[in-house]
């Protein structure tokens, strides 16, 4: 997939999704709290990823963006 037709898929999505919030408020009750549900669901997803992005990068670099020293990995060798 080229990079146009991925930004074309996504205007296309964006597309469907405000053409969906246009309509939304003539909905059924039903389709209204299935739309909120898989949109909640989306938000919690895209929060989640990016609590555990700033946890990872926190533990490796620390707050000033240096790595921290104590987390250093050795290799560890076979017995011979």
């Amino acid at each position: 997939m080229t990079s146009e037709d991925f930004l074309k898929e996504i205007q296309a999505i964006g597309e469907k999704f405000l053409l969906k919030l246009q309509k939304l408020p003539k909905a059924d009750p039903v389709e209204i709290v299935s739309f909120s549900v898989v949109l909640l669901f989306i938000v919690t997803v895209l929060v989640l990823t990016v609590i555990a992005c700033s946890c990872c990068c926190y533990s490796c670099c620390g707050c000033d963006g240096r790595p921290d020293p104590r987390h250093k990995r050795s290799q560890v060798r076979p017995a011979a």
